[in-house]
């Protein structure tokens, strides 16, 4: 028996680590995780910018692309104002209606569509500015546009202004 107790009694004269002070070690996490923090506020900042500037850089792409669309038709507006100035109304007619195609062309490519206002009077998409009795259409419906309607895609850019049927 002595024997065992010989092997489970501890050596003292080994010496032992000495336990580590908790608020030495409260105070180490306390600087790891503030470190951590501080890095990820600097990578999410970095990250806001970097962004800003794709975003600014894809407004500047779309500017260019679309200005590169109309000078076309800047310069189609210039020949008939040449024209006008001639007196050759008819040319300037046929100019001017070619300028008009070719700015509903550039426009539709970036994917303007015309606000449809036959049928029924929609709030989301016209705007009533009088309503009128009439005979022939029914109440509610659109009888006349005043000032056509664009959406660009599922937004509306400018509703349609219309006179309602009473």
């Amino acid at each position: 028996m002595s024997d065992e107790l010989a092997d489970t009694q501890v050596d003292e004269s080994e010496p032992q680590a000495p336990t580590p002070d908790p608020l030495e070690v409260a105070l180490a996490e306390r600087d790891a995780y503030l470190d951590l923090a501080q890095r990820v506020q600097a990578d999410f900042e970095n990250y806001r910018k970097r962004a800003a500037r794709e975003q600014e850089r894809l407004v500047a792409h779309a500017h260019e692309r679309l200005v590169r669309e109309l000078l076309p038709i800047l310069d189609d507006l210039e020949r008939a104002l040449e024209a006008a100035e001639r007196h050759e109304e008819a040319q300037l007619v046929e100019g001017v209606k070619l300028v008009e195609q070719s700015l509903r062309s550039a426009l539709r490519k970036e994917g303007l569509a015309e606000i449809a206002t036959d049928g029924p009077f929609d709030p989301h998409v016209h705007e009533a500015l009088l309503i009128q009795p009439s005979d022939s259409a029914e109440s509610g419906a659109v009888l006349e546009v005043v000032q056509r309607g664009y959406r660009v895609g599922d937004r509306v850019v400018r509703p349609a202004k219309v006179i309602v049927a009473e």
